[in-house]
């Protein structure tokens, strides 16, 4: 077969959510499948200097244009043109990742479409997004997109149900893939951890060991619910201000600056204990790494997700996990964390000392996390898109 697909999503130069599951699982697949031949497709009016050279191999092939991405979306939108398939010269399966402009030949041609649904927050929740946000998926036609998809992929059995009750879609024109694991536990450098972890104030000086911390990775952004988090270790701590370990207490929130996050701000300005909260910005992966090694635990009280990665990977190197018991999550853990109501800030702070208080608990998290994160691999999820692709 020849089977084109949509790498738009790995234009940035920093994966995370969609464009580090696109690679993740684009890897896996070219490592299984040396039958078909791949045709990716890209757009991009700078030069991207060999960042996409890696997926450059024997039975795969970058096709791309360089046109600026307001006029390509421009073209794709009101004109229908080009017809990506036909940029690629002829396809059997066109596999698109992610939601985006995208024109193809007619029903006559014989392709088979394929759109990968992560989420459906924007639908959901519309109040989480900005307002250029909110044009952008209007302007896609999301609806359209799937109806005209021969198949579709949803990450989680919620995801699925979300695509049936708010687009109309048939179950049966549905496939449920779980996504595999991000990371795979190494052991941080001892020099690089510690100049890191000290760069942050995460090292206590005459103490042994790291300040404990907990723990926060995603976009700083409504949907995660920070601003509940914040309140929750807020009450934490003026709660426990004689117990020597959570009386020193910080939280971590890992990521890039997202949107609408005024409020978010506003609460650590507002926190007695704003200098324990950090706020560190994107990180690297071997920085993320070195994070997950080091905290007490992960805590992702987020109010909708497709699926949750950060929790997955926080089992992988034995953190245990507070998250929320909406939307995907309790699909990603299992029995394996404490879920809590993310509206409840008392229930979040309550959840997050019940792991210093109590070392069973911690211990049996942390082991449940353990075989619970064995679950979810690249290969198995490559494998079931593979099985999907000869099914069409």
């Amino acid at each position: 077969m020849k089977i084109g697909v949509d790498i738009r999503v790995l234009m940035d130069k920093y994966y995370s959510g969609v464009s580090e599951y696109t690679a993740n699982l684009l890897m896996a697949i070219l490592r299984q499948d040396k039958l078909n031949n791949y045709k990716f497709f890209y757009n991009s009016w700078h030069d991207l200097g060999g960042r996409l050279d890696r997926w450059q191999q024997e039975n795969s092939e970058l096709i791309g244009t360089h046109v600026p991405n307001k006029i390509f979306y421009s073209l794709q939108k009101f004109l229908a043109y080009p017809k990506l398939d036909k940029i690629l010269g002829g396809v059997d399966i066109f596999w698109s990742p992610h939601f985006n402009f995208s024109s193809f030949s007619g029903s006559a041609s014989g392709l088979k479409k394929i759109i990968t649904v992560c989420d459906l927050s924007f639908l959901r929740y519309p109040e989480f997004f900005s307002w250029r946000k909110r044009l952008w998926h209007g302007g896609l036609d999301i609806k359209k997109l799937l109806r005209e998809s021969e198949s579709i992929v949803a990450i989680s059995e919620h995801t699925k149900r979300d695509i049936i009750e708010l687009i109309g879609i048939d179950a049966k024109k549905i496939t449920v893939i779980y996504p595999g694991n991000n990371i795979s536990r190494s052991q941080p450098a001892a020099a690089a951890k510690e100049h890191f972890l000290r760069q942050h104030d995460l090292i206590i000086d005459g103490e042994q060991g790291t300040a404990p911390f907990v723990l926060f990775v995603s976009n700083i952004e409504p949907r995660k619910n920070i601003k509940g988090l914040i309140e929750a270790f807020n009450i934490l701590r003026n709660k426990y201000q004689s117990d020597l370990k959570l009386s020193k207490l910080k939280l971590v929130l890992a990521g890039a600056s997202g949107w609408k996050n005024k409020a978010i701000y506003q609460a650590w300005r507002q926190s007695p204990y704003q200098k324990d909260i950090k706020f560190l910005g994107y990180i690297s992966q071997a920085e993320k790494e070195i994070l997950y090694d080091s905290a007490a635990m992960l805590a992702y009280p987020s109010f909708y997700e497709g699926f949750g990665f950060p929790p997955l990977e926080a089992m992988t190197f034995g953190l245990p996990v507070v998250c929320s018991n909406v939307a995907s999550l309790p699909e990603v853990v299992g029995e394996a964390a404490i879920m809590i109501n993310p509206f409840d800030s008392e229930e979040i702070a309550e959840a997050l000392a019940s792991i210093l208080i109590d070392d069973d608990l911690r211990e049996s998290l942390i082991n449940k996390g353990y075989e619970r994160a064995k679950l979810f691999s690249w290969d198995k999820t490559a494998g079931e898109y593979l099985q999907l692709f000869k099914s069409l």
